[in-house]
């Protein structure tokens, strides 16, 4: 019998003026632990007059976590946080009550050929942070745990799984983890997990119960103890989980919340731009993402 109990195919979303792959939310599985939403960016390869501006635009109640494998993104954020975001790091801001940021391609690199490629996730807070002040930590690539076993690459790029723990200052349990192989191998790694799992294939093919399985889709295990596949040469797979939170989590628009009433209050504050809930970003003040009308008009 499989231990995959549900199969999510990547479906194009838009973020401006940018196309991603959405993986998460999806109407049969909202979350996967405590991760609520999942976009594969690219990989897109933009001209010398393509550039990535996503304006700033509001978030509550989650952390962002934004992970690159190609390219480059310049973050801002109303905390002050001004960063270029490169390959191999990890940036992480967490919302709490209110939080507004920007993600754009650099100066430097806005009138050449660029090629954009990552992930950008967003995981939700426990309850009781939900109303917590923003915060925003980037950790380099090089601090970032990679290790070896048996021919196998491993990197822990959050939580906390196999003994080890990345330096990105998670609030739940969980992991997000990068596995690579040259050659073929056999992965058998569910006692070391916990919660719920997913697995999404970036290069190469995944077999597990005589089944296989490619590119564009994530895979939601029925029991992540038994979570044991095989990976063809070259491949590079990615595992997303932990422990689900014991509420659920409303999702509208750019807000995540165990309670209605606060996204309903945010909706109002941000399409009436509320400075002292939704501050400017220093840097990049001139612009902003309008609350879509039909958000504002839907109640949660």
């Amino acid at each position: 019998m499989s231990n995959i109990g549900l199969i999510i195919e990547e479906k194009s979303a838009d973020i401006g003026n940018f196309l991603v792959g959405r993986l998460l939310p999806f109407r049969e599985k909202r979350a996967v632990g405590p991760f609520v939403f999942i976009d594969h960016m690219g990989p897109a390869d933009l001209n010398d007059y393509q550039n990535l501006d996503v304006p700033p635009h509001p978030h509550i109640g989650l952390s962002t976590l934004t992970y690159l494998l190609e390219g480059s993104i310049f973050h801002r954020d109303s905390i002050g946080s001004a960063v270029e975001i490169q390959p191999g790091a990890v940036n992480w801001m967490t919302a709490g009550k209110g939080v507004v940021h920007s993600e754009r391609t650099p100066e430097y690199l806005r009138h050449s050929d660029k090629r954009l490629h990552g992930f950008q996730i967003w995981v939700g807070l426990p309850k009781h942070l939900e109303q917590s002040e923003p915060t925003f930590h980037h950790s380099e690539a090089e601090e970032i745990p990679v290790w070896e076993e048996n021919g196998i690459q491993y990197k822990l790029i959050a939580g906390e799984v196999f003994g080890k723990k990345s330096p990105v200052p998670v609030h739940s349990k969980l992991f997000f983890i990068e596995i690579k192989t040259k050659e073929v191998k056999k992965i058998s790694i569910g006692k070391d997990l916990y919660g719920e799992a997913a697995m999404y294939v970036l290069d190469g093919t995944v077999t597990t119960d005589g089944n296989s399985y490619g590119s564009k889709q994530l895979m939601i295990a029925k029991d992540t103890k038994l979570c044991e596949f095989d990976m063809s040469e070259n491949g590079t797979v990615y595992l997303f989980g932990g422990e689900p939170f014991d509420e659920e989590r409303f999702i509208f628009w750019n807000f995540v919340n165990s309670d209605r009433e606060l996204i309903e209050q945010a909706k109002v504050n941000w399409n009436d731009q509320n400075h002292e809930a939704f501050p400017l970003v220093p840097g990049d003040e001139e612009e902003y993402v309008p609350l879509p009308k039909a958000i504002l008009n839907r109640k949660s």
